[in-house]
């Protein structure tokens, strides 16, 4: 391929290299979760709980950048398969409490194996993913006009 000065270029666009990165790196994950029963939203939701749980359905949306529309359904089907329970907050009868099952908490154990899987799948060093992820949550900062957050782990 050339390399070319449009600025209309497809293969110059950052949209279309984070769209492709994007679907690419999710691929990668299907087949690691399917035997777990989840999908890649649903393990970023279980994430999100087996590190802060018991979480409130607005402060996950919060954390996951999802909707009520999209995450009532997906913490339905978490709920279906026995990972989770949600129930009116004891403090505050308005919000919905989200907690682990037993079930659940033992999925993190399987879990576990996921990461350094997808590592491996990838080809790259720990320091280039750490180098990619602190320039995505620039971008991300970026296009929400925030400050990108200092990296919790590097």
């Amino acid at each position: 391929m050339t390399e070319t000065t449009d600025p209309l270029a497809l293969e110059r666009q950052v949209c279309f290299a984070l769209s492709i990165a994007s679907r690419s790196v999710i691929g990668l994950y299907r087949p690691l979760l399917q035997p777990l029963g989840l999908t890649h939203p649903q393990y970023l939701a279980m994430l999100a709980l087996w590190q802060h749980e018991p979480l409130s359905v607005k402060e996950l949306g919060e954390l996951l950048q999802l909707d009520p529309g999209t995450l009532s359904p997906l913490l339905k089907r978490l709920q279906a398969l026995g990972y989770i329970h949600r129930e009116r907050n004891s403090k505050d009868e308005r919000a919905l409490a989200v907690t682990l099952t037993p079930a659940g908490r033992q999925l993190r154990a399987e879990a576990e194996k996921i990461p350094p899987a997808i590592v491996a799948r990838l080809g790259m060093d720990l320091d280039e993913l750490h180098d990619l992820h602190r320039a995505l949550m620039r971008v991300i900062a970026a296009t929400r006009g925030t400050n990108a957050p200092e990296p919790q782990d590097a």
